[in-house]
């Protein structure tokens, strides 16, 4: 049987050369401080893993197993910027990138394993984000939620949404321990105008969209009249369960990048406008992935030149700048959940403006 390589799909040499060095510095970078992390979380939380007596299993499985590929994702853009800048400094030093250019190969077609690299990178990170990290972070919040703080919600209040088309549902309060909601009221509207409105004290939630709802006055308008219906406990079907009351921004990392988008646009079709971060989230999907591209463009084009102060002051640099790619996705978002800018625009604002760092370097850099 025929062995597959790296040069089977035409690279070279060189090319396999960079592609490992570059994915075995940024695993072992990422193992590093992972390690680190694990380690100031046990001290962080071992006080509370003994008093609610929380099982080595679970604190092993449930939670840590959990914790490293949520962590992985989030600290990627950065190693991926670290890793580059670290190994090529080290050729710029040993004159190996100069080597590689006076032998022929051109900047352009140098950073073809750097690319190759990046891609791997940006589809595990991809594939963590959007479908893996989703069902640990459940696993790992019900844990924290269970033997570290609590994080779910008893109750909810002042609930309003759209649950049919032209069909408003509000809730004054609810409560998860019985499933019953209080000072309800259910309206329909025909266009405009106002068609039905169906008031209870109670509402209580049976099974899938089955609710029973106690002591209420229904109201139909027909042009100037009016027919009133009052009841003691009648059972009705409203399309929403009582799991949507209690969904906040901490459960976005709960959901698959399917299942986000599919709640996003039930949300937007119901006129729920809170949803800022969860459309944060949602793009954050698509961004970070493509942030270890750009990473990795401006990482090579920042450190292929020799200069004096060496890895050193390659490092330095690259750090300023992941401090401040950082500081600014984080000035966006802060900036879209108080509305003064779209989600999309948020999230996608650093990576663009990185961009044009990236091109800006690659441009000046030795060739």
């Amino acid at each position: 049987m025929k062995k597959i390589s790296f040069r089977t799909f035409g690279l070279k040499r060189i090319d396999t050369y960079i592609i490992k060095k570059f994915l075995g510095t940024y695993f072992f970078s990422i193992v590093l401080i992972l390690s680190i992390s694990v380690v100031f979380d046990i001290t962080e939380k071992l006080d509370n893993f003994v008093s609610h007596n929380a099982p080595l299993k679970a604190i092993v499985l449930d939670y840590y197993l959990n914790f490293i590929p949520f962590y992985m994702n989030m600290f990627s853009p950065l190693f991926t910027f670290i890793a580059v800048i670290f190994f090529t400094s080290k050729m710029a030093t040993n004159t190996e990138i100069i080597a590689i250019l006076s032998s022929g190969v051109s900047f352009r077609r140098l950073m073809l394993p750097y690319m190759i690299s990046a891609a791997v990178i940006a589809t595990i990170s991809f594939t963590l984000g959007g479908f893996v990290i989703p069902h640990g972070t459940k696993k790992m919040l019900d844990f924290e939620d269970k033997y570290v703080r609590q994080i779910k919600q008893s109750n909810a209040t002042n609930l309003q949404m759209e649950v049919a088309k032209g069909v408003i549902m509000y809730i004054g309060r609810f409560e998860v321990s019985n499933n019953t909601g209080y000072q309800f009221s259910l309206e329909k509207f025909e266009g405009k105008t106002l068609a039905s409105r169906l008031t209870a004290e109670t509402i209580t939630w049976d099974s899938l969209y089955s609710w029973k709802i106690s002591n209420y006055l229904q109201r139909d308008f027909n042009g100037m009249r009016e027919q009133i219906t009052k009841g003691i406990s009648k059972d009705t079907t409203i399309m929403v369960q009582p799991e949507e009351f209690y969904i906040t921004a901490a459960e976005a990392p709960q959901m698959s990048i399917v299942k986000l988008g599919s709640y996003l646009k039930r949300q937007r079709e119901r006129g729920v406008g809170n949803i800022k971060l969860f459309e944060d989230d949602y793009y954050k999907r698509f961004s970070m992935p493509l942030a270890a591209f750009i990473m990795t463009l401006i990482g090579v084009s920042l450190s292929s030149r020799k200069v004096r102060g060496g890895m050193g002051l390659h490092l330095g640099v690259g750090l300023a700048l992941s401090a401040i790619y950082i500081l600014f996705s984080a000035m966006s978002t802060s900036f879209s959940v108080n509305g003064s800018m779209s989600a999309f625009a948020a999230v996608w604002i650093p990576n663009v403006v990185f961009l044009l760092v990236g091109i800006y370097l690659y441009n000046t850099a030795p060739k």
